[in-house]
């Protein structure tokens, strides 16, 4: 409880120009007691309602020299009106104190005459911040308007890196997207050149893959949207692909598809992840005349989930690191995990590709 009321303070006191209010506020609150404090605490039987008034009125000058370069002169130096700024502000300070020692010396008197003040306040007719002469109170003033300013600098950092951090996550998002959208038509070209060669072998057939692949662009355009989606809904769609790239070659070819039969719905991976490296084995990995396979093995660490898809290499086929998909899987990787996944391509089996992809599961 207490660390939650303690991050909610942190909280209050860092958020913009709220922020910075509730700290003015906060402050002036405190300055304003201490007379009180100071007469009701300190010394019990020196008391006097007429003597915290004059007090009051003495912190006035102060107060209003703060609110209005807050409110008004300060925003000259945020619009570059440096020299502007700087005149306001002296013309500001010397003015007010200025009205402060002629009300001090001329009206002061007259306006407590009668009034019964304690004797420290009777003999000195000054009190709290104002009991020096009023050169001081002048510094103590440009003191003060200083401290304002490093004050809302301060803020205006704190306002500018949160909003530097929401243009950062809107970019990222924007070319995580532009990835995602970019892959997509890629994996569809593929897919209906498959169910074009189905026509012509088994019409039937070829009608039934055209509802799996509506299915599959179901999933593409709806659930995609989203930034994390169920492992078991992208291993089904994983799963339909393979369906139907088998159609299109014999059973010669040693396609399989290892994975977690349970426990996949708790788990959630960014959508249209994993397509991109099945559908790379099947592009490169396939010869019609060789002895071909596709491995896919994904299995669930305690921390991290691993994808590991090995394929057949041909000489007439070569494979390599570049490609858009896998470039493009890349930079998505980056933006989404920083360096906390791993990528491992190893070709130096002459007659095997292997990747393995390992990131973190929640």
């Amino acid at each position: 409880m207490r660390t939650w009321a303690r991050r909610l303070r942190i909280k209050l006191f860092t958020k913009g120009v709220l922020g910075e209010n509730m700290l003015y506020t906060v402050i002036w609150m405190g300055i304003y007691l201490v007379p009180l404090l100071n007469s009701s605490m300190m010394a019990e039987e020196s008391f006097n309602i007429n003597n915290l008034i004059v007090a009051w009125l003495k912190i006035t000058p102060f107060f209003i020299v703060f609110l209005v370069h807050n409110l008004f002169i300060s925003r000259l130096l945020f619009k570059m009106k440096y020299i502007w700024y700087l005149f306001a502000a002296a013309f500001l300070v010397s003015s007010t104190f200025a009205i402060v020692e002629v009300y001090q010396q001329y009206i002061e008197g007259k306006l407590f005459a009668g009034i019964d003040l304690h004797p420290k306040y009777a003999q000195i007719q000054r009190a709290s911040l104002t009991d020096y002469q009023w050169y001081w109170n002048m510094l103590l003033a440009s003191a003060m308007v200083a401290a304002n300013i490093a004050i809302k600098l301060f803020y205006k950092s704190i306002d500018d890196e949160q909003k530097y951090e929401i243009m950062r996550r809107q970019s990222l998002q924007a070319e995580m997207d532009y990835l995602k959208y970019q892959i997509n038509p890629h994996f569809f070209m593929n897919t209906l050149n498959n169910i074009h060669a189905l026509i012509d072998i088994d019409t039937e057939s070829a009608k039934d893959n055209i509802i799996e692949l509506s299915k599959m662009m179901r999933y593409v355009l709806y659930d995609s949207g989203s930034r994390q989606i169920s492992l078991q809904n992208e291993l089904q769609f994983v799963s339909n692909y393979i369906n139907l790239m088998r159609i299109r070659y014999t059973k010669d070819i040693d396609i399989r598809f290892h994975y977690p039969k349970s426990g996949t719905i708790q788990i959630f991976i960014p959508p249209l992840l994993l397509i991109v490296f099945v559908e790379n084995a099947f592009k490169h990995g396939i010869s019609y005349n060789k002895p071909s396979f596709i491995h896919i093995d994904i299995k669930k660490e305690p921390l991290n989930l691993c994808c590991t898809i090995r394929n057949s290499r041909h000489n007439d086929n070569k494979q390599g690191k570049g490609g858009i998909g896998l470039e493009n899987v890349r930079k998505r990787l980056d933006l989404i995990y920083g360096a906390d996944y791993s990528l491992d391509i190893e070709e130096s089996n002459p007659n095997e590709y292997c990747v393995k992809l390992l990131i973190p599961c929640k």
